[in-house]
Order: structure tokens, then sequence, then C-alpha cells
């Protein structure tokens, strides 16, 4: 009988930017609405910086993460395209070179190299992309979905804020956001390490903390140019 496994590596590229996404369009929204709310903005002025938020913070995380992935997209490719010349001039020393990584894993050296020569034979950039520069399917760069998850995960992260603040009694939006946002970071948190597989509390906890420090330091500064006005 085949036994089947379930990896979440395959998961890993969207999984970041997503996570990323809904975290920053919570955080930085809710931390919007709280410093203006604690400054004794109006409902108005409330909901018209946190729509600016969502909209500016949607498209910066677009771009953001389409160059920066772009960026690691173009090394990977210029790494390819030096290893598809190398095999063109010197295929006898990319040969040795890769029955080298096989037997620094643990194949002795007839072994090696015909596990070299036969996955050589079969697709010689690809064995080389794989096991000397760690490029595969799952891992490589993929620049549009890390900008259209990111963007939109934002979007939706950004939303939760500003709904509560519409919908919340104005003298207690400050107090009503920060909670509600610390309870969507956590359940945030908790759903990402589940869809990743890893430890549930933990990511809970880092996911809190650093929320309800951003949310108690953007309070100050609302609070202390509510002061000054």
């Amino acid at each position: 009988m085949r036994h089947k496994e379930q990896h979440r590596t395959d998961r890993i590229g969207w999984l970041r930017a997503g996570v990323l996404g809904a975290n920053d369009g919570i955080l930085s929204t809710a931390s919007l609405v709280v410093g203006v709310a604690v400054a004794e903005g109006s409902r108005g002025n409330i909901l018209v910086a946190g729509v600016a938020g969502l909209v500016a913070g949607a498209m910066s995380m677009a771009a953001g993460e389409y160059v920066s992935v772009s960026s690691q997209a173009d090394t990977e490719n210029a790494d390819l395209e030096r290893e598809r010349r190398e095999l063109a001039t010197d295929h006898e020393s990319e040969l040795f070179e890769l029955a080298g990584i096989y037997r620094s894993r643990g194949l002795d050296e007839p072994l090696a190299r015909q596990v070299a020569e036969q996955l050589m034979a079969h697709d010689a950039l690809g064995a080389h992309a794989r096991d000397e520069l760690g490029i595969n399917e799952v891992v490589a760069a993929k620049p549009v979905q890390a900008a259209l998850t990111s963007a939109a995960t934002f979007a939706v992260g950004a939303a939760l804020p500003l709904l509560v603040a519409i919908l919340s009694p104005e003298s207690w939006i400050t107090l009503i956001v920060s909670i509600t946002s610390l309870v969507f970071l956590a359940l945030l948190g908790g759903i990402s390490a589940r869809t990743g597989g890893a430890p549930v509390g933990r990511a809970v906890l880092r996911v809190t903390f650093w929320g309800a420090l951003a949310l108690a330091a953007t309070a100050a500064i609302g609070a202390l140019f509510g002061v000054v006005a």
C-alpha cells in the first residue's frame, strides 16, 4: 500500500503573503482608528482616515510584495542562467559538482555519480536548480501571486476594524476597536498556525503581544496630539 503524506510547504508562498497582508491590514488600520479616536477626532474623521489607510495600505502592500518578490525572482533567474551556461560549456565539472552534493548527503562515490548522471540526463538544469541552488516549484518566487494575495488580504483585514468603528458608539470606539482588533489578530494567528501546521498557542501569543504594543503606541501618540490641540 502506498503511504500518502500531506505536507504544507506548498502553501508557503501564498500563506506568508496572506498572513502578512491580513495582519498588517488589521493592525495598521486599527491603530490608525484608535490614534485618531484618542485625539478626539469625530466619527467622520476616523472613517476618512481608516478608508484612506485601507486603500493606501492595500496598494502599498501590492507594490511592495511585487517589487521584493520580483527581486528574488530576478536573482533566481540570474543563477539559473549561469547554471545553464555552465552546463553548456563544462558539463563534466557540473556532473562532478552534483555528485559531490550527493556524497555530502551520505551516498558513496559510485552511487553519487550514478544518481547525478541519471538526473542530469533527465533534467540537468532542474537537478542543479533543486540540489545546488535550492530552487524548486514550491519555493520559487511568484511576484504576481504575492502582490495580489497581500493586497486582497490587507483590504479584508483593514475592513474589520473599520466596520467595528462604524457600528460602535462614538464614545466607545477606542475601547471596542482595540479589543476586537486583538481578537481578530489572535484568530488570524491561530488560523495561520493551523494552516501551516505550527503550534497555535505560540502564534496567537506572538501576534497578540505585538498588536497590543502597536495599539498602545498609537493611542499614546493620539492622546499627545489631542492634548496639544
